[in-house]
C-alpha cells in the first residue's frame, strides 16, 4: 500500500470519529459539560460529588436524564384543582407547628402527588420521578430530597431547624408544579406567615 494510500485512510478513519462524536452529541441534545452545569446548576455539583469527582460518568448520568426527560411537558392543572393542592399545602404549614416530623411527612406525600398529576413520572418509580425533575425543576430539588429523608425518618444535628427549612425550601418546588405550567406564569397565594422564621417553630 503506498504512502498516498495510508495517509488517505488515516483521514477517512479520522473524519468518521469526529462525525461519530458528532452524533453522539447531537443525540444528547448537543450538551456538553458546560451546557450541562448551565442547566442543572446545583444538581450538576450534586451528581458530580456522588460519582467521586468523575466528571465523565457524572455527565453521562445528566446527559442521560434529559434524553429521557427532556421532552417532558406538564400538564395545567385547572383552577380548582389548584386551590385544592393549595389548601391542602398551607394546611401542612399549620401543622408544622405542633407536629413537625408528621407535616414533613404530608409534604413529602403532597410533593409527589402533585409532580405526578402533572405529568412527572410517579413516586414509586425508584429515583425517575427525582431525575425528571431536575431536569426541568433543579433549583428547587434539594428541598424535596431533605423532605423525603426527613420523612422517611433520617435525623439531623439541628432537628425542628433543619425540617423548617426543608420544608421552606420545598414550598418553592410546590409553588412551581402547580402554578408555572402552561399559560401565564402565576404563583399560589401561600399563607407565608406559617412558614417563615417567626411563625414556623417548634420543639
Amino acid at each position: 500500500m503506498s504512502t498516498g494510500m495510508i495517509i488517505v485512510l488515516i483521514v477517512i478513519v479520522a473524519a468518521a470519529a469526529v462525525g461519530a462524536v458528532a452524533l453522539t452529541l447531537r443525540s444528547r441534545g448537543g450538551l456538553g459539560g458546560r451546557d450541562l452545569k448551565r442547566r442543572f446548576g446545583p444538581e450538576y455539583d450534586r451528581v458530580l460529588s456522588r460519582h467521586d469527582g468523575d466528571t465523565k460518568a457524572a455527565e453521562q448520568e445528566l446527559a442521560g436524564r434529559v434524553e429521557r426527560h427532556g421532552a417532558l411537558r406538564a400538564r395545567e392543572l385547572d383552577p380548582q384543582r389548584r386551590e385544592e393542592l393549595t389548601a391542602r399545602w398551607t394546611a401542612v404549614q399549620e401543622h408544622f407547628v405542633d407536629a413537625p416530623q408528621e407535616a414533613v411527612a404530608e409534604a413529602d406525600r403532597l410533593l409527589a402527588e402533585v409532580a405526578a398529576e402533572v405529568g412527572f413520572p410517579e413516586a414509586g418509580q425508584g429515583d425517575e420521578q427525582f431525575d425528571a425533575l431536575s431536569v426541568h425543576h433543579p433549583g428547587h430539588l434539594d428541598g424535596y430530597r431533605q423532605v423525603r429523608r426527613a420523612a422517611g425518618g433520617e435525623r439531623s444535628e439541628n432537628g425542628t431547624e433543619d425540617l423548617r427549612e426543608a420544608l421552606v425550601e420545598a414550598r418553592s418546588l410546590f409553588e412551581e408544579l402547580v402554578g408555572a405550567q402552561a399559560g401565564p406564569r402565576r404563583r399560589p397565594h401561600l399563607n407565608r406567615q406559617n412558614v417563615n422564621r417567626t411563625t414556623v417553630k417548634g420543639g
